[in-house]
């Protein structure tokens, strides 16, 4: 069943990040054939003017260079709530983000990225810089104990059937027999969501008792992946943002690979039901 929903909604500050975002929305809504929504915030009314000249003329160049026509939105109010505000208004597809990583000064911008993802109903696709080619030929799917890995399934196959991709899954190697159990069971509901789907995929395991986290962003560089899919950590709290939660650190993976993120849901996985598509 395809999805109703039509936006793709990109945050922009202006910055060479945002650009690269924007580029990135302009393959995805290609390809999906969804509208792109940029978005500035704003602080105060008075700088209302100034950021509605700069985002339409931004709109317009984005226009000329990729002949595709993004809608404009201005909004006073905070990146830590008013992004996922809007996503959730305006029922966004995707929304896609740039970030600057996890060096010096920038560290805070790149973890607290983690903050504005949890907002939004609607997964993210955070980058660092430009799209590699406009194809898509593989996507990381790790995949452990935790029950959210589930969620992200549904999102993994419509992707690479979107784009002819191969999903590799990247598994985790604990040697804790109820790790074990459980990681056995999340293969299984994945083997056999991809075999009905028809998805092309393969399983890499990982190495026994090596951080997971760090593996993952390894081997995807070893192997140029165009996309790491994650599922954000749930209740999430002060905490992850000081010590930083796993999936902050693939996010700002320091070979610049795109990270889809999907934030936990009571009873769906993501946007597509695992019998839909």
């Amino acid at each position: 069943m395809a999805s109703t929903k039509q936006t793709i909604l990109v945050p922009t500050d202006f910055t060479m990040v945002a650009e690269y975002a924007i580029e990135h929305a302009v393959k995805f809504s290609k390809i999906l054939k969804k509208e792109i929504l940029l978005l500035h915030i704003i602080k105060k009314e008075s700088e209302y003017l100034e950021a509605t000249q700069a985002i339409q003329a931004l709109a317009e160049a984005t226009f000329k260079k990729f002949g595709v026509q993004p809608h404009v939105m201005v909004r006073e109010g905070s990146i830590f709530s008013t992004i996922g505000e809007v996503s959730n208004e305006v029922n966004a597809e995707l929304v896609i983000m740039g970030t600057h990583g996890m060096i010096g000064l920038q560290k805070i911008i790149g973890s607290w990225a983690l903050k504005v993802i949890i907002t939004s109903k609607a997964p993210f696709i955070v980058v660092q810089n430009s799209p590699k080619n406009e194809k898509m030929e593989k996507i990381v799917f790790p995949i452990d104990f935790k029950k959210e890995n589930k969620e992200k399934i549904g999102w993994a196959g419509y992707i690479a059937r979107l784009f002819g991709a191969k999903v590799v899954v990247f598994k985790s190697n604990f040697r804790d027999k109820s790790f074990v159990q459980e990681t056995k069971r999340n293969m299984e509901f994945t083997e056999k969501f991809f075999k009905f789907k028809e998805v092309n995929y393969e399983i890499v395991s990982a190495i026994p008792k090596k951080n997971f986290a760090d593996q993952t962003m390894d081997f995807a560089h070893s192997i140029d992946a165009d996309l790491i899919l994650v599922t954000t950590t749930k209740s999430i709290n002060v905490t992850d943002y000081i010590l930083g939660a796993s999936e902050q650190y693939v996010i700002a993976n320091s070979a610049h690979i795109p990270v889809m993120c999907i934030n936990p849901r009571p009873s769906k996985v993501g946007s597509f039901s695992t019998s839909g598509g």
